[in-house]
């Protein structure tokens, strides 16, 4: 029965991968994972382009897992040779976009509900989730689910990791600078130059360390990657903007961290947002220690994903590397899908049974 469950699911990938479902455009995937619970006698339900769906024997006087992996992509950049939309097999290695990230471990934790689903007398309740706009962090997806599931007590994010164990991510903050001075013409000097006064706030930025320091994510992160100011080469400007990356860790919300960097620094700043806080789990929860008992590696992930947008604690786990999402060619080890739906399999007996 797992054999076929795990072939089916593989199946699924590929039909998700012949499908564009780029982030705001991914109606078309959802119908085709709607479809697929639907053949296979579980009641799908759809919120937008969000489907998800409960366990058979769900017990409203449980906790529940929630078990969550997005269906969007990115669009193929330039670099690609493979048509992006052909989902082939060379090698053990399926290609096509979306296959590393995160359409792997979507179908891992497919069929891992799958093959709990009918399963009686269990501790916990299992909710599946497949997700939209995860790759733009958009208000249509998790955050637009959320509220609709029913209570989550923590949650497994599928996001490719090697099947190494995050047990914390750093959140994201952008922040828009704008520094101000005196336009004048650049032969007398008589003015204030904005881009030295937005120098003196880059600077402050490039050498400030924040007191708290994770042991899985390291130190808040500050950088400056982006500069405009000037109009012609003999006046001097009167506005310099930049653009702050922001990466902090469970010890501070972005909100906390945007008040001391505006104490310590001149020019008008203005956060995108404040939604994408770090998140983090509790290393004796019984998630974590259910990993260790299976001998995961756990560490603290750099990279952003739905963990940021959701309220209860969760761990960020699945099939897949990393660095092989967004590249040109992306693809994923078959043997990889396979080895995703044993761990989470054996991630859950541990413990729901």
């Amino acid at each position: 029965m797992a054999e076929v469950i795990e072939n089916s699911c593989i199946g699924l990938l590929k039909k998700l991968i012949e499908t564009p479902s780029f982030s705001k455009e991914e109606n078309k995937t959802a119908d085709i994972i709607q479809s697929f619970l639907s053949a296979n006698q579980i009641n799908a339900k759809r919120a937008l382009n969000n489907v998800w769906a409960v366990n058979k024997y769900f017990d409203p006087e449980k906790p529940s897992i929630l078990l969550n992996s997005h269906h969007d992509t990115v669009k193929p950049n330039s670099s690609y040779i493979r048509d992006p939309f052909e989902p082939k097999v060379e090698d053990g290695r399926l290609y096509g976009l979306g296959s590393n990230d995160a359409g792997g471990c979507l179908v891992s934790l497919l069929a891992t509900f799958m093959q709990f689903y009918e399963q009686e007398h269990l501790k916990y309740n299992l909710i599946f989730s497949a997700t939209a706009e995860e790759e733009i962090s958009g208000s249509n997806g998790i955050s637009y689910l959320y509220p609709m599931l029913p209570s989550i007590d923590f949650a497994i994010v599928g996001e490719p990791t090697q099947m190494k164990m995050a047990i914390a991510e750093k959140g994201l903050m952008v922040i828009n600078g704008c520094a101000h001075g005196k336009a004048g013409h650049a032969a007398h000097g008589n003015t204030t130059n904005a881009i030295y006064e937005a120098l003196k706030d880059i600077e402050w930025i490039s050498n400030y360390e924040f007191a708290k320091s994770s042991t899985f994510l390291g130190p808040v992160k500050m950088s400056v990657t982006q500069v405009t100011a000037g109009s012609q080469h003999n006046v001097i400007p009167d506005r310099c903007a930049f653009v702050i990356d922001v990466r902090t860790n469970e010890y501070y919300n972005n909100e906390e961290v945007f008040k001391i960097i505006e104490q310590h620094t001149h020019s008008q700043l203005k956060a995108r947002s404040y939604r994408l806080n770090s998140s983090s789990i509790a290393v004796d929860h019984p998630a974590v220690l259910a990993g260790k008992q299976l001998g995961l590696e756990l560490y603290g992930s750099p990279t952003l994903s739905d963990q940021a947008l959701l309220t209860c604690p969760s761990i960020k786990i699945g099939p897949g590397i990393s660095t092989n999402s967004h590249i040109a060619d992306e693809f994923i080890e078959i043997k990889a899908i396979y080895k995703g739906i044993e761990i989470y399999t054996s991630l859950l007996n541990t413990i729901i049974k």
